[in-house]
C-alpha cells in the first residue's frame, strides 16, 4: 500500500532564537578548547606549570590605571562607554562565562545582609540589576535604588523591572560611585557586584558609600579575585587571558572589553589588601570570604 505523502505534512523546525545559536557555537568552541588544552599539557610537567606564578595576572599592581581603551578619556567615561557597548549582551555573557556560577555568588553575599534585615537598600553600579532582583528576592526590602553610569545598561535594567513589576521598589537612575547624590546616612545597606575595581578612585568611592551609609549599616561588596591554588589559578589565567576575550569579541562585537575584565583583576588589591583599605577609610568589622578557590570573595563592613 502507497501513502500519499500529501498526508503526511512534513514537521517544520523550530527556528532557533539568537542565544540558541551563540550558546551552540560557544559549546562547539569550549569542545574544541578542551581537547586543545588537553592535546597542550601532555608537553609540559606539573612542576614546571609551578613557574607560572611570574604571570602578572597572579599579583596586583596599582601603579599605573587600568583603562579599557586607548585614549584622553578619563577611566569613569571609558568605563561608561564599555558598559554601553555590551549592554545588550552582558547578561548572556556574564551567565554563560561563568557557566551560571555567578547567581551562586549573587546569592551568597545578599545573604549576608540577613541578620539585619534593611529596609532601604542602595546597590551601586547596579548595572542591569542582577544583585538588586536578588536582595529584593531574598530580603524583602522596602526600597532599592540602583545607580550606574552607564545608561545602557540602566535601560536594560529597566525593561526588566518593568517586566517584573517592581517598579514600586525597585528603581534606578544615573549615578556615580565617587559622588553620589544622596544625603549622608540614608540607607540600610549597600550592595556592590563586579563594580568596585573599575572605580576610578576606589578610595574616594568607598568613602563616598560610607557617607550615605546609615551608623551601624552594612556594605556587602561581590568582586573577583585572584586564585592562589595550583593548579586552579593555571587555569584561570588560561580562560581569563584567552576563552574570555574570544567570547566577548564572538558575542558582545567588544574584545577589548573583554580583554580588559582580566586587566582590572590582576590591578585590584583583593583580599587582605582590600578589607585594610575599607578599615582606613572607616568600615569596622572588615571581612572577607573567598568562593569558588578564590576565584571571587565577599567583602563585608559595618559602619
Amino acid at each position: 500500500m502507497i501513502t500519499s505523502f500529501r498526508n503526511h505534512p512534513a514537521k517544520v523546525r523550530p527556528v532557533k532564537t539568537e542565544n540558541e545559536r551563540r550558546m551552540e557555537a560557544g559549546w562547539i568552541f569550549f569542545s574544541a578548547t578542551d581537547q586543545l588544552v588537553k592535546a597542550e599539557y601532555k608537553h609540559f610537567s606539573f612542576p614546571a606549570l609551578k613557574h607560572c606564578n611570574n604571570n602578572p595576572i597572579f599579583g596586583h599592581d596599582m601603579s599605573k590605571e587600568i583603562t579599557p581603551y586607548a585614549g584622553n578619556e578619563s577611566k569613569k567615561e571609558q568605563v561608561a562607554s564599555m558598559f554601553n557597548n555590551i549592554s545588550k549582551t552582558y547578561d548572556f555573557l556574564n551567565h554563560f562565562l561563568s557557566l551560571g556560577i555567578d547567581v551562586l555568588w549573587r546569592k551568597k553575599a545578599i545573604k549576608e545582609l540577613l541578620s539585619i534585615r534593611p529596609r532601604k537598600i542602595l546597590d551601586v553600579a547596579t548595572g542591569t540589576g542582577d544583585f538588586a532582583f536578588e536582595a529584593i528576592q531574598i530580603l524583602q526590602p522596602e526600597k532599592v535604588i540602583g545607580v550606574d553610569i552607564s545608561e545602557g545598561m540602566l535601560e536594560v535594567a529597566k525593561k526588566k523591572i518593568n517586566k517584573r513589576n517592581l517598579s514600586a521598589i525597585f528603581s534606578v537612575q544615573l549615578g556615580d560611585s565617587e559622588g553620589l547624590p544622596f544625603e549622608d546616612n540614608t540607607f540600610d545597606a549597600i550592595t556592590v557586584a563586579f563594580g568596585v575595581r573599575n572605580y576610578e578612585n576606589l578610595e574616594r568611592g568607598l568613602a563616598d558609600m560610607l557617607r550615605v551609609l546609615k551608623p551601624e549599616g552594612k556594605i556587602v561588596i561581590l568582586e573577583f579575585s585572584k586564585p592562589q591554588a595550583f593548579p586552579v589559578k593555571q587555569a584561570y589565567n588560561f580562560y581569563f587571558n584567552y576563552v574570555t576575550p574570544f567570547f566577548g569579541q564572538l558575542f558582545s562585537k567588544d574584545k577589548r572589553a573583554y580583554s580588559y575584565l582580566p586587566e582590572s583583576v590582576v590591578a585590584f588589591p583583593d583580599g587582605a589588601a582590600f578589607t585594610a583599605l575599607m578599615e582606613q577609610v572607616g568600615y569596622k568589622n572588615t571581612k572577607h570570604r573567598s568562593l569558588t578557590f578564590g576565584i571571587s570573595a565577599i567583602y563585608t563592613g559595618i559602619k
